[in-house]
């Protein structure tokens, strides 16, 4: 029998990656995602297939799926800048009120639930690298809040489901990942740089550009994921690459990629803007046997070359403007 696994989020970039993943190995994927911030698109070529079945559904609401479940991965959720600042509220709902209903679904179905947190729980760190014992230094009431702390909720009930409901958990701190499905214009550094070289377009740089990220490649990002759903660990793991770049580097390695003329901009930096993003991968390396193996040059093509191949109209397309709802 084909083991059954619910994918939350399931249109979005990460979640369409965990979708196909998951079929490659085998498994019956049923996607879920209330299309705010997915598309589609990024699942089209999984509608045909028997061990692929997708619910159109809010998992701030209460979740019914029928039959049995093996696993849950909980992806659905606002995941850049111009997201979470549009629609706090819901931000704020799925991390809280979408991880609750999710956990209880484990509960019920004796699933592993594997939830994504990422690495703004550490918020603008006073250490670093981070490392998991790391507890973060985030704003509550800044404008970045809304995200840092939905997720910081989620760890939190999460552990609570284990350590009270025997719930069996993993967490996965993310940080930043890129490639192909991603959104241009979504406000993240890799795709906001490409778009701007696509169009033209001088490319913007926060501050005076010192800040630093550390970029993983989605496939690499999905091997750990994968890794760590079937490991016997139920503490937050870190799965990134530790290549650390400054965004001011990171642009003049886009415009040379791309071939273009144009310049660098500086505007200032928005409010909690982290100065310096690198995890300590330790923990993946030891208990997951995992590390990046797709360098940034080679990711940075494969990204490039995707971007390039959708129509000029995509290349122009702003970020969704979502309706209000309370």
């Amino acid at each position: 029998m084909k083991k059954r696994v619910l994918i939350t989020g399931a249109a979005g970039f990460l979640g369409s990656h965990l979708c196909d993943r998951f079929i490659k190995e085998r498994f019956k994927v049923v996607g879920m995602d209330n299309l705010i911030t997915g598309d589609l698109v990024n699942i089209q070529h999984l509608f045909p297939l028997e061990e692929f079945e997708f619910y159109h559904h809010d998992v701030t609401k209460f979740i019914h799926i029928s039959g049995d479940l093996d696993y849950i991965l909980h992806f659905a959720s606002p995941a850049s800048p111009i997201d979470y600042l549009k629609i706090p509220i819901q931000t704020l709902k799925v991390g809280a009120m979408g991880t609750h209903n999710c956990l209880g679904l484990a509960k019920a179905k004796k699933a592993r639930i594997l939830v994504a947190s990422t690495s703004e729980v550490y918020g603008d760190p006073l250490v670093h690298p981070q490392s998991e014992e790391y507890w973060g230094n985030v704003n509550p009431v800044g404008p970045r809040g809304v995200y840092d702390e939905a997720k910081r909720y989620m760890e939190s009930i999460t552990m609570a489901y284990h350590s009270f409901h025997n719930v069996e958990t993993r967490i996965v701190r993310i940080f930043n990942t890129y490639g192909p499905r991603m959104r241009l214009n979504d406000g993240r550094a890799l795709p906001a740089f490409i778009g701007q070289a696509l169009r033209g377009e001088n490319l913007t740089v926060f501050g005076d550009g010192s800040q630093t990220r550390s970029f993983c490649f989605v496939d690499d990002l999905i091997e750990g994921i994968y890794r760590l759903l079937l490991s016997d660990y139920h503490m937050p793991v870190n799965v990134g690459n530790p290549d650390e770049i400054s965004l001011r580097d990171f642009a003049e390695e886009v415009i040379l990629l791309t071939g273009t003329s144009q310049k660098i901009v500086y505007k200032p930096l928005p409010v909690d803007d982290p100065k310096q993003r690198q995890p300590d991968i330790t923990k993946a390396r030891q208990i997951l046997g995992w590390q990046p193996k797709v360098s940034r040059k080679e990711g940075l093509k494969i990204t490039y070359d995707y971007f390039k191949s959708l129509s000029p109209d995509e290349w122009q397309k702003q970020p969704k403007e979502f309706e209000s709802r309370k």
